[in-house]
């Protein structure tokens, strides 16, 4: 009975155990911490992504330069076996083929092969094999970037949703008041059903309005949460930073060239080097390529170690037909490199476009700011005048109305305006290579 108790308690335990790694090892978010925008690129670098996929690219390029490095140490091996060739017919102590050394033959060798490439083989395949390293390091530099404004994207998307849900809120509250202060007055008499009609109309284009907003607020909760769970449905405790002080506009340090440091450049720099690498190795299937082989061991008719003895073989092959196939080679590769020339020059003009574009975005969105936030005023001094004119029977219920869309409307302007600034300084920062 005992020894039962103590099973379950050792099952139970590691049954705990079990579970408490899982959870420590599932990305979550404290019931009490607000996930900044750092907090969310974090939590999505840490999960597998795009940035991931660059990761493995990386390391599986820089094999590959382990392996081409590995052509200019000498290759060693040892080997053993034993040959029989069957004796001739009519002289059983001699050996029928000629080619070998006897009816026995024993070898058991340590061999050295070390290739001194004086065709420059080698040394174009090690080019060839940096170049790839280094263009996976961009590709990896590129889908850290990508993921970092995939996440940003996301995040500024959900808080503009969540304000927009508080906006089209407030606007409902005050098209129900004033809906219910025109049913006060129709009944008194003060006011006409067609105010009361009016009035509604307002509410029903509100609450349209509210669930349309709440649905979008409930999608970007989905799509930021999915860049680092699967449990996309709990709604994520973000900080709002659209009260904030807004970052100025000011372009980065750099000047107008600051473009040229992005790694989009350096990616095609690095599939250049490695086309003239091509072309350089298929050029060098035109020179001789000389190795060394020594060998050390026993090749002897009977297993005897005092028979031990080594060679020494210097290989020269020299190509003589094969001429056509390997200038072939070399100017397409050739091609290839003028291609990434005519490719680079292309993506400058149009990184230089966007670059100018985003920080003319920027700027002028900074400018809609301050305008939607003095529009917000306006509007809020229009309605509060057009209630007024109502209540005192010289305005009409078409005016309190569309003063209650037109502040609505000023409200989601601010805040897309703040949205799309916070996006635009992080298109500068990606045009600028930052």
């Amino acid at each position: 009975m005992h020894i039962l108790t103590y099973l379950a308690m050792k099952i139970s335990s590691h049954i705990c155990i079990c579970v408490t790694l899982v959870l420590l090892a599932r990305p979550c978010q404290p019931a009490d911490q607000l996930l900044t925008l750092n907090d969310c690129i974090r939590l999505a670098r840490s999960v597998p992504s795009i940035w991931s996929v660059a990761q493995k690219g990386r390391e599986i390029a820089g094999y590959g330069l382990t392996q081409a490095r590995s052509g200019f140490l000498p290759q060693l091996r040892w080997g053993s076996g034993m040959t029989y060739n069957s004796p001739l017919l009519n002289n059983r102590s001699e050996f029928s083929f000629v080619a070998l050394n006897g009816i026995r033959e024993y070898t058991s060798q340590f061999v050295a092969v070390e290739e001194l490439d004086t065709s420059g083989r080698l040394r174009s395949a090690w080019a060839r094999a940096r170049a790839e390293q280094d263009a996976a390091a961009a590709d990896e530099t590129v889908s850290e970037r990508d993921l970092r404004r995939a996440v940003t994207t996301a995040y500024y998307q959900l808080l503009l949703a969540r304000r927009l849900v508080e906006v089209n809120r407030a606007a409902l509250e005050e098209a129900r008041s004033f809906e219910g202060r025109t049913r006060l007055l129709f009944q008194n008499g003060e006011a006409a059903q067609a105010d009361v009609a009016k009035a509604a109309s307002q509410v029903a284009f509100f609450e349209q309005s509210q669930r349309a907003a709440e649905l979008d607020a409930e999608i970007a909760n989905h799509r930021l949460a999915s860049f680092w769970t699967e449990n996309v449905f709990d709604p994520l405790q973000i900080e709002d930073v659209f009260d904030k002080p807004l970052p100025p506009p000011d372009p980065p340090p750099g000047g107008p060239s600051v473009f040229l440091r992005r790694p989009e450049f350096r990616f095609l720099e690095a599939q250049r080097r490695a086309y003239l690498a091509d072309a350089k190795r298929a050029r060098a299937e035109l020179f001789p390529q000389a190795s060394l082989v020594f060998q050390y061991g026993i090749d002897s008719l009977r297993f005897n170690i005092q028979d031990r003895g080594y060679a020494a073989f210097v290989n020269l092959n020299i190509p003589v037909f094969d001429w056509m196939r390997s200038r072939s080679q070399e100017h397409q590769s050739l091609l290839r490199a003028q291609q990434v020339d005519t490719t680079r020059q292309i993506t400058t003009r149009n990184f230089s476009r966007e670059y100018q574009d985003a920080l003319a975005r920027v700027r002028a969105i900074y400018d809609q700011i301050m305008l939607t936030e003095s529009q917000i005023k306006l509007s809020e001094e229009n309605l509060r005048l057009s209630r007024l004119r109502y209540e005192g029977g010289e305005g009409s219920a078409l005016d309190v109305v569309a003063a209650q869309s037109q502040l609505a409307q000023a409200q989601s302007n601010h805040y897309a305006a703040i949205a799309n600034y916070l996006n635009a300084k992080a298109d500068l920062e990606a045009a600028a290579g930052l």
